[in-house]
């Protein structure tokens, strides 16, 4: 079979062995496949990205000298059930799943193993056990995007929201959108994003923002500040101490960059006992000052992926049309406009949101 294989630092189209199935094993054939931000880390940095996962515990096999096929956000339709199966799915009908395979008892990880290919490939061994149908009438492109989208559903439930909270999302890329589109589904508002490109809050507007910020033009600290505090509030210290007269609004900042230097700038533009969710993934090391967390009584809490009953879940609100993806596939390539592809991603005002079609 056909796949984008990512080979010392390159991305190459070359033929590799069709999957074997395994115990409990489905064949699927791929349908689309989103371009990930992790994906965007791994491929910039591969020996960085492999030392890190080695050192939180081999949470990856990546392996940066050997090809490996990328691929995690994807929908496909079934080709084949393998032994062992049930037959629960018919060929021809249209899946997802979480990126994980199971043979015989042994779960794999899928998108940076080199023994697995991912959904940059033609054909994946997916496991029957893991599973879900795309509902009857849901557009097929939008299923390849309900792992990204599961990833800010589960950012937004870990900040355990209540309706007085106010929410800051920094950094309007894929997951900020995300996190965005999961807040409107919990009714909290008013939402703020900030972000420098044009194109990216006019993306935010669009997935639920109430006001969208312009960083370089204006403080997104102020803003939040402004949205938190309530008419008649007294701001002393005196007031602040016994509680006396009208409270400040609860506030949660998500943190939705992954580049140096953000948590600490959010730690220091923070009001007082704010929460800070960090859901962008930085591949460096990181610097802040504990001084800002220890004398507003930050919380800060770091978060990844999603369970399985969120990724199902967000597959049902994506359906249901309360969580609509459209806006975010702003492109579509075969397997050889891959490299291109990633080249594209690195401007924010060309792109949110980029499909491969295995078979286009």
């Amino acid at each position: 079979m056909r796949a984008a294989v990512f080979r010392q630092g390159e991305f190459v189209v070359d033929t590799v062995p069709d999957p074997v199935l395994a115990e409990g094993q489905v064949l699927v054939k791929t349908r689309a496949c989103g371009i990930c931000g992790t994906d965007l880390h791994a491929a910039r940095f591969p020996r960085d990205f492999f030392a890190r996962a080695q050192r939180a515990g081999g949470r990856w096999n990546f392996d940066p000298d050997r090809d490996v096929v990328f691929g995690h956000e994807y929908v496909a339709e079934v080709v084949a059930n393998g032994p062992g199966t049930e037959g629960r799915f018919r060929p021809g009908q249209l899946v997802t799943s979480m990126p994980l395979t199971i043979a015989g008892t042994t779960v794999h990880g899928l998108g940076y193993n080199p023994d697995i290919p991912g959904a940059y490939a033609e054909y994946m061994p997916l496991s029957e056990r893991m599973l879900l149908p795309v509902p009857e009438g849901m557009d097929p492109d939008h299923a390849a995007l309900v792992e990204p989208m599961a990833v800010g559903v589960h950012a937004v439930n870990l900040a355990r929201l209540s309706q007085q909270d106010v929410p800051l999302v920094i950094g309007c890329g894929p997951i900020g959108l995300a996190v965005i589109a999961a807040l409107k589904l919990h009714r909290v508002r008013p939402i703020i994003a900030a972000d420098f490109s044009p194109a990216r809050r006019a993306l935010a507007q669009r997935m639920g923002a109430d006001i969208v910020v312009d960083p370089a033009a204006a403080s997104p600290y102020a803003a939040l500040e402004a949205a938190i505090t309530p008419e008649g509030h007294d701001a002393s210290r005196y007031a602040a101490l016994f509680c006396l007269g009208a409270p400040k609004r609860p506030s949660v900042l998500f943190e939705c960059v992954g580049v140096p230097g953000v948590i600490g700038a959010m730690m220091e533009g923070a009001p007082a006992n704010a929460r800070i969710i960090v859901v962008g993934v930085s591949m460096e090391t990181d610097r802040f000052e504990p001084f800002f967390g220890i004398v507003k009584h930050l919380n800060l809490q770091f978060v990844l992926a999603y369970t399985a009953a969120e990724f199902a879940e967000t597959l049902g609100y994506m359906a249901s049309g309360r969580m609509d993806v459209a806006p975010l596939i702003t492109g579509r390539v075969g397997l050889e406009g891959v490299a291109g592809a990633f080249r594209d991603l690195a401007s924010p005002e060309r792109h949110a949101k980029v499909l491969i079609e295995p078979w286009r």
